[in-house]
C-alpha cells in the first residue's frame, strides 16, 4: 500500500497569497463556521483543495463589496457566483452605451482581439480624457475582469493581455501631461514587497498628473527599509502605496503602521486597493481611499494645509 501519497491542493501559506485572506482568518472561519474544511498532509498541515480555494477567492471579493461572512460562508458556489453577479456590476450609471462597451471590451479579451481592445479603449480615454477615463473606465473594467477571472470565464493570459493593454495606454497618456519638476505635491509610488501589480500605481500617477503632481515611482516590490530611507531624504511630500486583492490585508495593514511609525511627521503616507478597502479606523495617521475619484480632492487638501499653490 503506498502511504507516501499527499492529498491534492494548497497549502495555507499560499491560500494566504492567492486569495488576500489572512491565515488567521482562514482557521478562525474553519472553528467558527466550519469551512474551509483542509485536508492534512504527512506532516500534519493543512492542505486546502482546488474546489474550495475557488470558493475563497468568491468569499473574498464579495467581502470587499461589503457582505458579512457569516451571511455568504454557507453559500453554495452557484449562489455566490450569483450575488457576484448582481453586485459586482460595473458602475456605468445605466448608461447602455458604456454597458455595450464593457461587454465588447470584454468579448476582445476573451477572444485575445488585441487591436480592436486597443482601439476601443484608446477611443474611450479620447473621449473622456485621462481622469475620467481612470475612474469610469478602468476602475469598473478592473473589477469586471477580476469578476469574470473568479468565475472561470477568463484564463490568466487573458487577464494579462487585458493589464498590459490597459498600463500601455496609461503609460502613454501620462507621457502626454508631464509634471512640472517643481509640482507639489512630490510623491512616491510604489509597493510593498511580494505585491507585484502595477497597475495601480499606474492609475494613481494617472488621477493626479494632470493635477499638477510630481510622481516618482519606484516600480513595485520596495523594501520597507529603502521605502523609509527614500522619504526621509527630504524630498517626498506623500508616500502612495498599492495593494490588489491578492495582498493579505493583515500583512498589508501591519506594514503600513510600521512605516507610518518610521517615517517623518511631514510626510504623508497614502494607501488604496482592494487589499485596504475599510481598513481606515485601523490605520490611523494614514489616508486610506476607496475611490480612485477622491484622489484630486485630497491633493487639494494637502495643499491648502501645506500652503502650496496649486500650479
Amino acid at each position: 500500500m503506498n502511504t507516501s501519497l499527499q492529498p491534492a491542493g494548497l497549502p495555507i501559506a499560499a491560500v494566504e497569497r492567492d486569495t488576500g485572506l489572512a491565515k488567521d482568518t482562514l482557521r478562525v472561519w474553519e472553528r467558527r463556521y466550519g469551512f474551509p474544511q483542509p485536508e492534512r498532509d504527512a506532516n500534519g498541515e493543512r492542505v486546502y483543495p482546488l474546489a474550495q480555494v475557488d470558493k475563497l477567492r468568491l468569499l473574498r471579493r464579495l467581502i470587499d463589496q461589503g457582505l458579512r461572512p457569516a451571511k455568504i460562508i454557507p453559500l453554495e458556489l452557484q449562489a455566490l457566483t450569483a450575488l457576484l453577479d448582481e453586485i459586482g456590476r460595473p458602475r456605468d450609471g445605466g448608461d447602455p452605451e458604456r454597458s455595450a462597451q464593457f461587454t465588447a471590451i470584454l468579448k476582445f479579451v476573451r477572444l485575445h482581439l488585441h487591436e480592436d481592445l486597443r482601439r476601443s479603449l484608446q477611443q474611450l480615454l479620447m473621449k473622456l480624457g485621462l481622469q475620467r477615463f481612470v475612474c469610469e473606465v478602468v476602475a469598473p473594467l478592473n473589477q469586471l475582469v477580476g469578476d469574470a477571472w473568479l468565475r472561470g470565464e477568463l484564463e490568466v493570459p487573458e487577464e494579462h493581455l487585458y493589464t498590459e493593454q490597459i498600463q500601455n495606454i496609461l503609460r502613454a497618456a501620462i507621457g502626454a501631461h508631464p509634471a512640472p519638476h517643481s509640482g507639489r505635491p512630490v510623491v512616491m509610488l510604489t509597493t510593498f514587497p511580494e505585491e507585484q501589480h502595477a497597475l495601480g500605481l499606474l492609475m494613481v500617477e494617472a488621477a493626479i498628473t494632470p493635477e499638477g503632481a510630481c510622481c516618482i515611482s519606484l516600480g513595485t516590490q520596495t523594501p520597507l527599509e529603502d521605502i523609509r530611507s527614500a522619504a526621509s531624504g527630504g524630498r517626498f511630500d506623500i508616500v502612495a502605496l498599492s495593494f490588489s486583492s491578492a495582498y493579505p490585508t493583515r500583512q498589508a495593514i501591519e506594514g503600513l503602521r510600521s512605516l507610518r511609525a518610521s517615517l517623518p511627521e511631514q510626510v504623508s503616507l497614502w494607501a488604496g486597493g482592494s487589499a485596504v478597502h475599510g481598513a481606515a479606523r485601523k490605520l490611523p495617521g494614514i489616508t486610506v481611499f476607496e475611490s480612485i475619484a477622491s484622489l484630486p480632492a485630497a491633493l487639494d487638501a494637502w495643499r491648502a494645509a501645506a500652503g502650496v499653490t496649486q500650479p
